[in-house]
């Protein structure tokens, strides 16, 4: 896996403009990929806008404090990363499954006064996540595999962790946090951390609470 792919190398293989989708809860990052199903008309008039055009969306998550806009929409995060839109499939009922594959993150200058029913805004680029491998040899990859496997064990979940082994550090810093079971405020800070080391350190930081939080509970209940 790697952040975007070949076509994207500098500032100007980047857009200055891109529609975005605001999703709670969802964390897109470099390299990663997700899946996504959409019915709303206007997400579905924003697929077809990418598909159209360089194929990017903007992932995004509504502002976490909840604030809305004059016309009732959220207010968004400043921060989002771009995906590339890589697999497209009508299901016949008149929604759409997208692939998407983690280009680079970016961060929100302004939103447009847009005419579609779709959100734009103009981004400033993490340019510095378009280089894949990036501070990849600072991750302390066997604290993070412990914190990974101590999770799985205590909820009883079984890994392929022939494909964890073949891994390359910024392939496993970043698919472990788009998997991690956490929730909007968690995930933007996973996305927001400045680098590797940073982001592998709060996704160990993150699993120990909420283990130590689950033994808390075990506890409690015993008593």
């Amino acid at each position: 896996m790697q952040a975007g792919n070949a076509r994207y190398r500098t500032q100007k293989d980047l857009p200055e403009t891109v529609a975005v989708f605001p999703l709670s809860g969802a964390l897109l990052l470099p390299g990663g990929r997700m899946p996504l199903n959409i019915f709303e008309p206007r997400y579905l008039e924003m697929t077809d806008h990418a598909l159209a055009g360089d194929r990017l969306i903007g992932m995004i998550q509504p502002r976490l404090d909840g604030a809305l806009r004059t016309d009732g929409e959220p207010e968004l995060c400043e921060v989002g990363c771009l995906g590339r839109i890589t697999s497209y499939a009508e299901t016949g009922d008149g929604r759409c499954l997208v692939s998407l594959q983690g280009v680079c993150r970016f961060r929100v200058a302004s939103e447009l006064s847009a005419k579609t029913p779709f959100r734009q805004c103009r981004i400033t680029a993490f340019i510095a996540d378009l280089d894949a491998e990036a501070g990849a040899s600072e991750v302390d990859r066997p604290a993070l595999l412990k914190a990974f496997r101590a999770y799985l064990k205590a909820n009883d979940l079984d890994a392929d962790w022939e494909s964890v082994s073949r891994a390359e550090n910024a392939m496993l810093v970043n698919a472990l946090s788009m998997m991690a079971p956490y929730g909007p405020a968690e995930k933007q800070a996973l996305l927001e951390a400045p680098d590797l080391r940073t982001r592998a350190e709060t996704l160990i930081a993150m699993t120990e609470i909420a283990l130590a939080r689950d033994d808390d509970d075990f506890g409690s209940s015993l008593q």
